[in-house]
């Protein structure tokens, strides 16, 4: 028990009503912990329950799908990550773009790109060239090389794409594609809410 300023004992103990409270809130605030999972975590991905909550599945579906992305890589006999392939898919569009709008096409951080920027220029992969208008102002520019990085790494690994959808049904392809571009509309607004733009 601790002593208030008015004089009246008051408890530092958090209310039961409350529910278990984090001991690391910030800012002295209390955070109710989690309930206890419904489904238990399985030990085999294969064994993977269908009434996870959706966002299990499609955390799980997407982890699962950047290690086959970066074993197809691999298994081109390319030395690239899948982010830096990903950096030069957005210049093969747009050649000449600052790291931020690399960054916003590619929905990621500036931060990100520019750890990427670094490996993908050390390996001659990009360019970095100052705007002619504005010195201040460095574009990136994808070279010969990273083009035929790019291009060599879809010719190779475009089959082992195809062979990883072909577990859907052609006439359930129309839903999924709807629920995938619905999805990513959806996560784009609130990306856009969550940075205030």
């Amino acid at each position: 028990m601790s002593s208030g300023e008015s004089g009246e004992e008051t408890s530092s103990a958090p209310d039961a009503a409350a529910g278990p409270v984090s001991p690391a809130a910030p800012d002295g605030l209390s955070c109710a912990a989690p309930p206890p999972a419904a489904w238990d975590w399985p030990t085999d991905v294969a064994d993977f329950p269908a009434d996870a909550p959706l966002q299990a599945l499609m955390m799980t579906a997407m982890k699962l799908m950047g290690a086959f992305g970066q074993n197809t890589v691999q298994a081109a006999g390319l030395r690239i990550s899948l982010a830096g392939l990903g950096v030069l898919r957005v210049l093969m569009d747009a050649d000449g773009l600052k790291s931020s709008e690399v960054a916003a096409r590619g929905w990621s951080t500036p931060g990100t790109v520019t750890t990427v920027v670094n490996t993908l220029a050390r390996d001659g992969f990009v360019e970095r060239r100052p705007d002619p208008g504005d010195r201040r102002v460095v574009r990136l520019y994808i070279t010969d090389q990273g083009r035929a990085v790019c291009e060599y790494y879809v010719s190779q690994a475009a089959p082992k794409w195809r062979k990883a959808f072909d577990f859907a049904d052609k006439e359930d392809e129309a839903v999924v594609r709807r629920f995938f571009v619905q999805m990513i509309g959806h996560f784009g607004r609130l990306l856009r809410e969550e940075r205030g733009k």
